[in-house]
């Protein structure tokens, strides 16, 4: 991987930059992220093109132990803690106008979602405690920390089938899968850490309870922020809880749309009661395009994500034979968003994989 490469995936920064950038110009500058984002980085996915290349797999084991790779994923989380309480104090006490305010949450929750999550899932998919403790510090910034538990336990178990909440249908809108998914996910979640603890012998509702402790984490971090910056003005400012929760909500909401592109009906096949064909790279749509998976970690190679989900990023293959989506996951998103558009270009690409797969069993 060349040294231009190597540095491509600190461009998850640039994002942040924006939004600090936008801020401090003030006025219709706190929509420059959006901008970036959703017209500019498509443009560049556009202009670039795809990557094709792998690393060789001889290469893979001293690629993978590379402590630079780890260290951008690190310091992103140190970062992001950061970037909260900057926010929380420039709502606390900057004067916005609504407009202003408007265009400052929702590039903060580009922020927080599109690439604090995307870390966190890098993170919590790996086997050393300190980077799951990271995945969920940063998890625990938008709210979402049941997300380490179910889509580990969850998802990646039971994606493509019907048992999965994070696996939208064909035919399904963004809007009905947004609630069936976050719902869904959270009591999975519950259900999963419900029978840990059985196995275990321990009382459901105790401290030994993830998802309790993931709820009070979650409110004791609104409550600090809440009153650290109350308290220099001797009064409650709600904004604060406001903004805090705000974000969160944007930031999974990123996160699940994230979820729609990605698995849009490509469904397992059931080859006995309750049993499923083994998850294959052919159960992800697969994006290649080299711009946006900087910004992304290499989560756009989905496929080989989840049929070897603890290699790490920088190894991730392109798999020509999966289901390839037409553009990166910025231009999917807007499209996902007005589902007449997402379902005129996307369940066709559905027919052309149910024809290969047809064609593969012959």
């Amino acid at each position: 991987m060349g040294v231009t490469k190597k540095i491509g995936f600190f461009s998850a920064f640039i994002i942040p930059t924006l939004v600090i950038t936008g801020f401090y110009l003030g006025g219709w500058a706190n929509y420059l992220t959006l901008g970036f984002v959703f017209v500019a980085i498509p443009l560049l996915d556009a202009w670039v093109g795809r990557d094709p290349d792998n690393v060789d797999e001889a290469e893979v084991p001293r690629r993978s132990a590379e402590l630079y790779y780890r260290f951008i994923t690190y310091l992103w989380t140190y970062f992001q803690v950061g970037f909260l309480a900057w926010g929380v104090y420039q709502v606390a006490y900057y004067p916005f106008a609504l407009s202003e305010l408007v265009g400052f949450l929702l590039g903060f929750g580009l922020v927080t979602g599109g690439i604090g999550i995307t870390v966190a899932h890098e993170l919590g998919h790996k086997k050393t405690d300190l980077e799951r403790f990271y995945a969920q510090v940063l998890l625990l910034t938008v709210c979402y920390s049941h997300f380490y538990i179910e889509h580990n336990l969850g998802h990646h178990v039971h994606v493509g089938t019907p048992r999965d909440p994070a696996t939208s249908r064909r035919g399904e809108g963004f809007y009905a899968f947004w609630w069936r998914s976050v719902t869904g996910g959270w009591r999975s979640a519950w259900a999963i850490e419900t029978a840990r603890l059985q196995k275990n012998h321990l009382p459901v509702w105790s401290h030994h309870n993830r998802m309790l402790g993931y709820l009070a984490y979650a409110l004791l971090l609104a409550g600090l922020l809440t009153v650290a910056f109350s308290w220099p003005v001797g009064q409650i400012l709600w904004r604060v809880p406001l903004f805090f929760f705000g974000q969160s909500v944007l930031a999974f909401s990123l996160l699940e749309v994230v979820n729609y592109v990605e698995h849009y009906g490509l469904m397992r096949r059931q080859i006995a009661p309750g049993k499923y064909e083994k998850v294959t790279t052919m159960h992800s749509w697969n994006a290649n395009q080299l711009v946006s998976n900087f910004f992304l970690f290499q989560l756009q190679r989905h496929s080989d994500h989840h049929a070897h989900a603890q290699r790490r990023y920088q190894v991730l293959r392109h798999i020509e034979a999966s289901p390839q989506l037409p553009s990166g996951y910025p231009a999917m998103i807007l499209l996902a968003l007005v589902p007449p558009l997402w379902f005129a270009s996307m369940d066709k690409r559905l027919d052309q994989w149910q024809q290969q797969r047809l064609v593969a069993e012959v």
